[in-house]
């Protein structure tokens, strides 16, 4: 048997199909690192292990199983020992001297179910707990037919996406923001980073809500804008190393938007959050009573301009609610901010009284008791389904929200 080391021929190259563990195997009894004993021993183990394979995707009882459960099984020791030995057919070969083959199998598969958890999106609206479940049996059947290269390749994606979310949940802590609000706000990890990175250059130690964010940006500019200097943007201290490429590669599309961040033409809500290209870039948290505010100190805003001219019940209502919610004021909802708002309420309670406050000091005089006995009805009818912990799927949430208030199709 040739050695698997040997270089081939001048001219050609040698391309090995045989599954890695095969492999290792051959090269194993060639060098004598696996014995006869040894060679018994994983004789013995592998129809135990086909048995178990083909019992947990489906049935040990039908021959096509236990051929699929042979090829999972070769498969999944030959990722655990590529994994962990690098490649290298010594290392990987002594490893299987070392331990069972069942063990071996189990490894790979503990390397699948770890990668099927990791996030696939940065989003944190749509990130989910990092624990392998019984639902995503058929997702690992899949993986455990599919080649080495296939799994690094999803691993490389993967692991950039869980590093941006890790390190955006590690920024966010340090300015007293947790993963729970995080998940409520809904907003992508590279936004939360950006803003950390712009949190840098001052002394600010909280998250801004918009009104805050709006002065960070004018204060940045007041800064730096008239110098056109670059601005001293570094990586927060005490920034795990292992996350500090994902963290570099953000800092530089922060500097790439340094020259529009300073450009006084745009005002900062036109910029961020009117403007296509920055939609959802930079974080700031959804603080609607707080907005609401500031907007009135800047523009003396009237209850027409609240309410956008809407005076029908669907918009009033959605208005209040989103007011009693502490979310920003709409009077119109997506599915998806409704379902949001429904989550924002069940996890955070409603104040209804705030938005009585809010009609009383803002809706036309003349029309405050209609406005208040409408949002009180509502609520004597509603908040038992709003707040119920049986509608976990939010249909009857929905329902009423699209019966009662204003949300798009």
């Amino acid at each position: 048997m040739q050695d698997e080391n040997q270089s081939a021929p001048s001219g050609m190259a040698l391309f090995d199909e045989r599954p890695f563990f095969e492999k290792v195997l051959a090269h194993g009894l060639q060098h004598g690192l696996i014995d006869a004993d040894k060679l018994a021993a994983i004789r013995a183990d592998g129809p135990k292990g086909m048995v178990q394979i083909a019992r947990y995707f489906g049935s040990e009882f039908l021959r096509p199983e236990l051929e699929k459960a042979k090829d999972r099984l070769v498969n999944l020791i030959s990722l655990n020992l590529q994994h962990s030995s690098g490649g290298d057919l010594q290392v990987a070969a002594q490893a299987l001297r070392e331990h069972s083959l069942l063990s071996r199998s189990k490894g790979g598969s503990d390397l699948l179910k770890a990668l099927i958890v990791m996030p696939q999106n940065t989003h944190f609206g749509m990130s989910d707990a990092r624990s392998f479940s019984d639902d995503q049996i058929p997702v690992l059947e899949r993986w455990t037919l599919k080649r080495y290269a296939d799994y690094q390749a999803e691993y490389a994606k993967r692991k950039h996406v869980a590093d941006v979310v890790d390190a955006a949940i590690w920024c966010a802590a340090q300015y007293d923001l947790d993963i729970d609000a995080l998940q409520e706000e809904g907003k992508d990890a590279e936004a939360v980073v950006r803003t950390a990175l712009l949190l840098g250059l001052t002394k600010r130690t909280e998250m801004p809500d918009w009104p805050a964010f709006n002065q960070l940006i004018t204060a940045l500019r007041k800064k730096y804008a008239a110098s056109g200097q670059t601005p001293p943007l570094a990586l927060p201290k005490g920034l795990p190393a292992h996350w500090q490429p994902a963290v570099e590669a953000l800092r530089q599309s922060v500097l790439a938007d340094w020259q529009r961040i300073m450009d006084a033409a745009a005002t900062p809500k036109k910029l961020f959050d009117q403007t296509p290209a920055f939609l959802g870039r930079y974080f700031w948290l959804d603080d609607g009573l707080a907005e609401v505010e500031e907007f009135e100190r800047s523009v003396s805003a009237t209850w027409a301009k609240t309410t956008g001219g809407h005076e029908d019940e669907g918009s009033l209502l959605t208005l209040l609610l989103c007011v009693a919610a502490g979310s920003a004021p709409k009077t119109l909802l997506t599915e998806k901010a409704a379902s949001a708002l429904v989550r924002r309420i069940r996890k955070s309670g409603l104040d209804g009284d705030a938005a009585v406050a809010f009609v009383q000091s803002h809706a036309p005089a003349q029309f405050q008791g209609d406005y208040v006995d409408m949002w009180q009805s509502f609520l004597e009818e509603g908040l038992p389904t709003l707040r119920s912990d049986a509608d976990y799927a939010l249909h009857d949430a929905l329902a009423l929200l699209r019966r009662e208030c204003n949300v798009a199709a």
